[in-house]
């Protein structure tokens, strides 16, 4: 019987330890945010592909929870902005930091 109940304690120990960590908080997301964010990074970076004229292996993008960060590099202010535009466009996209620098 005592073999039971510690078996019992130590499921009940894992359950809540597990279960804390699908919660998020300000530097972490959920499991459920992760997947949505690596979604929108797909979205994202098809639409920016499907976009002529911007070079795709040069822009880097990131997602914490819904908002969208672009970095690398582009060859012109209007290419910046246009990858800026298409990512804002993309369904769940809550915000846009585009960090694209011109060289």
């Amino acid at each position: 019987m005592p073999n039971r109940l510690l078996i019992f304690a130590f499921a009940m120990i894992a359950l809540l330890g597990s279960s804390a960590g699908c919660s998020s908080s300000r530097t972490s997301e959920s499991t459920g945010q992760y997947v949505d964010s690596a979604a929108i990074t797909t979205k994202v970076k098809a639409a920016i592909l499907n976009e002529p004229g911007l070079k795709t292996l040069q822009i880097k993008v990131t997602t914490f929870k819904d908002g969208v960060q672009l970095s690398g590099f582009v060859d012109s202010a209007q290419a910046k902005n246009r990858a800026g535009e298409i990512a804002g466009d993309v369904p769940g996209v809550k915000s846009v930091r585009n960090d694209l620098v011109v060289k």
